[in-house]
């Protein structure tokens, strides 16, 4: 079992991401708002000059949504496949991460 972190920038392809996992066999998940180093240290009054580049680069984008899904191992590539098919292609800026870690040991999740 892995446990699948996505990292999701653009906040408003949640839904679709979900829909998409979901119709996959893909279910399960949690979600928080997350805020990454750079925005918070946009915020400080120590970096004026972040705040402005920030401004000029990501306007609007304020947060973003980590997604938290436990995953049998066979089913790792689909939800890694998931990921991509709606957010496009992860090397470039503003779209997301994902990676997965080992669950060692686990109880209340059911597939």
């Amino acid at each position: 079992m892995r446990l699948l972190i996505v990292v999701l920038n653009n906040v408003e392809l949640l839904e679709a991401l979900l829909e998409t996992l979901t119709a996959r066999g893909l279910k399960g998940a949690t979600i928080l708002n997350s805020t990454g180093m750079v925005r918070e240290l946009t915020r400080s009054e120590d970096y004026p000059l972040f705040g402005s580049l920030r401004m000029l680069m990501m306007p609007e984008q304020d947060e973003s949504r980590t997604i938290f899904m436990a995953i049998p191992e066979e089913k790792v590539e689909l939800a890694k496949q998931t990921v991509r098919d709606i957010l496009g292609d992860l090397s470039k800026p503003n779209t997301g991460v994902i990676f997965t870690l080992p669950i060692i040991d686990a109880e209340g999740i059911a597939f």
